[in-house]
């Protein structure tokens, strides 16, 4: 079975990702996080919204990531083919604000840096500074 493609869509200080383009929220739920890997997460955050909210009909996720002065601020929802239900975005910031599911966001997007010598810390904040440096390129599509 063949699956639609993601797109991934990058711009100053923020990463988007979506499955129409151009991403737009009908209802959006905001959270912020700690510093991780912005595609990583976006990713996370968008598997475990679909799960909780995939009986909507029409429902489309987008997930928008910002660089913010402590980490991450997180925006969470989509696009809603008709009416907008009037729990979808108390099911959305359930998903959010669920404690487990953020630890283990962050946990899956920092599992690269492990707890081995100071040398492979650095190596690996090095790749986490890298990746975060990539909020700042141009906009892209994932196919």
């Amino acid at each position: 079975m063949r699956h639609k493609s993601w797109h991934i869509l990058r711009e100053e200080g923020a990463l988007t990702l979506c499955r129409q383009t151009p991403a737009r929220f009908d209802v959006a739920v905001r959270a912020e996080l700690p510093l991780a890997d912005p595609l990583r997460v976006s990713q996370q955050v968008r598997q475990d919204m679909w799960r909780a909210v995939q009986s909507t009909r029409g429902f489309s996720p987008v997930v928008r990531i910002e660089r913010s002065e402590g980490g991450l601020l997180v925006t969470a929802g989509g696009r809603v083919a008709g009416r907008v239900p009037s729990n979808l975005a108390a099911k959305i910031a359930a998903v959010l604000e669920d404690e487990s599911k953020r630890q283990r966001w962050v946990r899956h997007a920092q599992r690269r840096v492990s707890s081995g010598s100071g040398l492979q810390n650095a190596q690996q904040a090095e790749k986490l500074r890298k990746c975060a440096a990539e909020f700042d390129k141009g906009s892209e599509s994932a196919p």
